[in-house]
């Protein structure tokens, strides 16, 4: 037997041990199982070293603790909470909400959310009214500003608030800037340097051991948090940069959805960002009374729910598929991804269906070609079903948001993807009040003035090359 021959059959044998390792040792879900094992049978070499970078899962399932974290008493308030569920005791200041105490024991159960009703929210759907926003309740934090972003830029906006976060730090206030490394690659390492000068403190989430060959690629921290003296939070979808005021020529206008929370679900924000920053940094910030101010501002019902692969349960997805199954009337959704696995995808197809009107909007500009070509495969089963679908035309749409009935809604960092679901940190906010509900609504409908219309007839009509496309980027969704 030649040598060619050898390396042939080892490379061979080598892969069906590797695919059998992942069917066999790491449990993987089915689907992205099969896609890992072609991807290792058709390209062995390269398909190795993507598997090696993309494919392995987190090794370690405690990559969040804190030591301090029993002193908030979550544990306890949150066995309070499910006990008061399950004994018909649990009282909420809407009564219109009980219909979804099964929803809150959800992400009791799945996530230590506790719920809390005594929060004011405020919407926002464009970047320059949210920086501003947020830029002038930093310039008026009087303790600490935490902030957490998947991206960071060192472009105008970057320099922006990089700015006026060196002036806090500068009078004194403590200062936490934690970025995703991967996401957030281009942010100035000289920039961050003049920040920690100022007395900033700026770390990232899962750095490369070895510059430029990071094996935690495929598991970033997705989530965007700011919260100001443990009273303000903000959460949602705009990351830092330039192209989030709309100013992007490639993607034009940047319609996004991000909510400013004052009240207790700030302090289960908090305790996201020092998980996440106790995580990442070498200087834990242990537990005090300054991290947790918050006080009553509304009557907003919210859960604040985080998941990620160090997760057992997909806690987001199953808040999904429970409100989407809730739905009596409608059910709204926008997401620049639509990547649904089997679970999810039943959950609106039955809903459709069911008489239920699924309206989902998708953005007309891909960011991603794979990622946008699979969305459109699988809008493509919800259309059949009777599903409605919209194509934002003004510029890019990266909202990550459900409403259901005009009484519960989720707006968060997660979007509609296994990504998402498996593979990303992410944190979302639901919502409990009938008031915001519409109000999100509202912000749909205006939408609906810049889209057309995606029926079943026209998607029937689309080309061969593009329903090539579509099946390949299909195949590999399950691991994109």
């Amino acid at each position: 037997m030649g040598i060619v021959q050898l390396i042939i059959s080892f490379i061979l044998i080598f892969n069906i041990i590797l695919s059998l390792t992942i069917v066999f040792l790491e449990r993987k879900n089915a689907t992205s199982t099969w896609a890992w094992v072609m991807v290792l049978t058709f390209i062995p070499i390269a398909g190795f070293i993507l598997y090696l970078i993309f494919g392995r899962k987190l090794s370690n399932k405690t990559i969040f603790t804190w030591d301090t974290k029993s002193k908030l008493g979550v544990k306890t308030a949150v066995q309070q909470q499910l006990r008061e569920i399950e004994n018909k005791e649990f009282r909420v200041n809407d009564p219109r909400m009980h219909q979804y105490e099964d929803l809150f024991y959800l992400h009791l159960r799945n996530d230590d959310a506790i719920f809390s009703q005594d929060n004011d929210v405020t919407v926002f759907t464009d970047g320059n009214r949210k920086f501003n926003s947020l830029i002038e309740d930093i310039e008026k934090a009087e303790n600490h500003i935490h902030l957490l972003y998947y991206i960071m830029r060192s472009d105008q906006l970057g320099r922006r608030l990089a700015d006026v976060l060196m002036k806090k730090a500068k009078e004194g206030i403590e200062v936490r800037v934690l970025y995703d490394d991967m996401g957030s690659r281009k942010f100035s390492r000289r920039l961050i340097r003049e920040m920690r000068r100022a007395g900033a403190e700026v770390e990232g989430f899962f750095p490369p051991l070895i510059p430029k060959l990071n094996f935690k690629i495929n598991h970033r921290n997705h989530r965007k948090l700011v919260i100001i003296d443990g009273k303000i939070g903000y959460i949602g979808g705009f990351n830092i940069g330039d192209e989030y005021l709309g100013v992007d020529k490639r993607f034009g206008y940047w319609r996004d959805t991000h909510l400013r929370i004052i009240g207790s679900a700030v302090k289960h924000m908090q305790t996201r960002f020092i998980l996440d920053w106790n995580q990442a940094s070498r200087h834990d910030i242990e537990y005090d009374d300054k991290y947790y101010a918050a006080k009553s501002a509304g009557k907003v019902g919210m859960q604040i729910v985080s998941s990620g692969p160090d997760s057992d349960w997909e806690q987001i997805k199953h808040g999904y598929i429970k409100m989407i199954m809730s739905a009596k009337d409608y059910v709204f959704i926008q997401t620049p991804y639509f990547i649904p696995d089997e679970s999810l995808l039943d959950a609106l197809r039955i809903a459709s269906l069911s008489g239920v009107d699924v309206r989902i909007m998708i953005p007309n500009k891909p960011d991603h070609p794979f990622v946008y070509w699979a969305t459109y495969s699988y809008i493509g089963e919800l259309l059949e079903a009777g599903a409605t679908v919209y194509i934002y035309q003004k510029g890019f749409l990266h909202a990550k948001m459900i409403v259901v009935d005009s009484k519960i809604a989720s707006v968060g960092t997660a979007n509609i993807d296994v990504r998402s679901f498996r593979l990303n940190f992410e944190v979302n906010a639901f919502l409990y009040n009938e008031t915001l509900a519409e109000m999100l609504v509202d912000e749909f409908e205006k939408d609906m003035e810049h889209v057309s219309q995606l029926t079943y007839a026209l998607y029937k009509k689309r080309t061969k090359w593009i329903r090539f496309k579509e099946s390949i980027a299909r195949l590999i969704s399950p691991i994109l």
